[in-house]
């Protein structure tokens, strides 16, 4: 069964998708989804081919994944990255073609530069149905991946190596939307809206495809917006929304203790990708007046493992609740279980997880222990099956649920010929949670503003740096490695 046949759960006419440019029913979709997924086939795409989506939030986006994992693996990217970023992503998926709005996509086309990829040009026509469009055809296809379970293909960051690729099969997708729908009891009356990036899981799983599970309709906004947001609510008549912490401490700081109109209609809000402080819970709570569900999910888990339950049974501020379909022990080093309230890694097993890393072996290596697979994250299990997550092991900077590579801004750094050494790190950011710094050592003179203006000619804006130390050396351990924690807490200690 494919990701495709959870149209099949709505009714033809019931809305499925409303955006800025219209509405449309589920019967409308399907078809559209059908002559977009027959385009894909007669430019030559097959099973297993890479097929790359750089489009904004839209009826657009939704379309092209969903015809992409029909014909092949769909690989959607960050329609902000920059060129390089483009060109490494296109590469690292061998993409055999790149679907890219008809406008405004300059840094996703400059990419392309060896013919070997196909551009495809996406549009809404004057009966606002999507539209492909390409200027050739592919030869057949010559993909090495042939898995035709395999709908969808992301990237994950790590700390130490290159992104890894994260195959996700149709198996995984469907399961996770299922268990979203099933952990907040969702129907067809359910009017989700989506204000996270499509590109992500967490607005493709639970905004969108959890929603089409159970037959509901999902609105998707270009971008969030906390001007129109409540206005988006009330005209929608929307019943719930997922977002990362960052976006609900906005709408909590607009709101100015007062509930706004629209708010009512709520059943309850979702809050995942980051830490929830539990005063922010609390405030949410008081002010919206709905209940506020913590969950727990991560790309290599088709998103959610966790979540706190719907009243009337208990949800636990600080805590991302229980497992949702999905099993949860904490390990400890050695790959044991280890008791309830003991600290140690937490570790998942299920059918939304992930078979392992793509051509990867080391990690996969790395991340598996005896059937369970390794999240990176510490935290504790209570007697209740509750867990809470108390750190990360890897050394990811979140910012604001945007998951970041310090090695990649690393890297980047380095390309500048001033610099000698360099080490990226998260710093503590009131709105985003973390920030990112870094500390250099120089071989020749360069000021902070220039290091952060050669980042940015690189890296996409959320993942420069905003502040960079130019020291004289970098702390290493005994060993002779850095740690970057350790760098972290030196220059802390030293600017207090």
């Amino acid at each position: 069964m494919v990701i495709r046949s959870l149209l099949e759960n709505g009714q033809p006419k019931h809305l499925a998708i409303h955006t800025l440019s219209g509405a449309i029913t589920y019967h409308e979709l399907a078809d559209q989804v059908d002559v977009l997924a027959a385009y894909l086939t007669d430019v030559g795409l097959r099973e297993g081919d890479r097929i790359s989506i750089a489009l904004p939030n839209c009826l657009e986006v939704i379309a092209s994944f969903l015809a992409a994992s029909t014909v092949g693996t769909a690989a959607p990217l960050n329609p902000s990255y920059t060129r390089d970023e483009f060109k490494f992503y296109l590469e690292d998926t061998s993409a055999r073609v790149l679907i890219v709005p008809k406008d405004n996509s300059d840094e996703a086309r400059s990419a392309v530069t060896d013919g070997k990829i196909l551009i495809i040009e996406s549009s809404i026509d004057g009966s606002g149905r999507v539209r492909f469009a390409s200027e050739g055809k592919l030869h057949s296809s010559a993909s090495a991946t042939t898995n035709d379970n395999i709908a969808l293909i992301l990237h994950t960051s790590g700390t130490t190596s290159r992104p890894k690729r994260v195959p996700l099969s149709h198996a995984n997708l469907l399961r996770s939307a299922r268990n979203v729908a099933n952990t907040y009891q969702l129907t067809d009356e359910d009017v989700s809206l989506c204000v996270m990036p499509l590109f992500h899981v967490h607005g493709l799983v639970a905004s969108t495809l959890a929603t089409f599970a159970t037959g509901g309709t999902v609105v998707v906004p270009p971008k969030f917006n906390p001007l129109s947001f409540w206005s988006m609510v009330r005209d929608h008549r929307a019943t719930w929304y997922s977002a990362v912490p960052t976006i609900h401490q906005v709408l909590l700081s607009r709101a100015r203790g007062a509930r706004p109109s629209g708010a009512e209609r709520l059943r309850f809000i979702r809050s995942c990708s980051a830490a929830l402080a539990p005063q922010v819970m609390t405030d949410l709570e008081s002010t919206f007046g709905v209940p506020v569900l913590e969950a727990y999910g991560m790309t290599e888990a088709a998103h959610q493992m966790a979540s706190n339950p719907l009243p009337p049974a208990e949800r636990k501020p600080g805590s991302v609740g229980r497992g949702t379909a999905v099993e949860i022990a904490i390990l400890d080093e050695a790959g044991n279980l280890l008791p309830s309230g003991a600290t140690g890694e937490v570790s998942i097993k299920g059918p939304n997880v992930f078979g392992g890393y793509e051509g990867n072996a080391e990690a996969n290596a790395e991340s598996f222990s005896n059937g369970w697979f390794r999240t990176g994250d510490q935290g504790t299990l209570d007697h209740d099956g509750y867990l809470t997550l108390v750190g990360r092991i890897k050394e990811l900077i979140n910012r604001g649920g945007e998951k970041i590579s310090p090695r990649e801004i690393d890297e980047a750094l380095l390309r500048h010929p001033a610099v000698a050494e360099a080490c990226c790190f998260g710093i503590p950011d009131r709105v985003y949670g973390e920030g990112v710094a870094a500390a250099v050592v120089l071989k020749e003179a360069a000021t902070e503003k220039e290091l952060i203006a050669h980042c940015r000619s690189s890296l996409s804006d959320f993942k420069c740096p905003t502040t960079i130390y130019i020291l004289d050396s970098i702390p290493r351990t005994a060993t002779g490695k850095i740690q970057r924690r350790n760098v972290a807490a030196a220059i802390t200690a030293q600017n207090q």
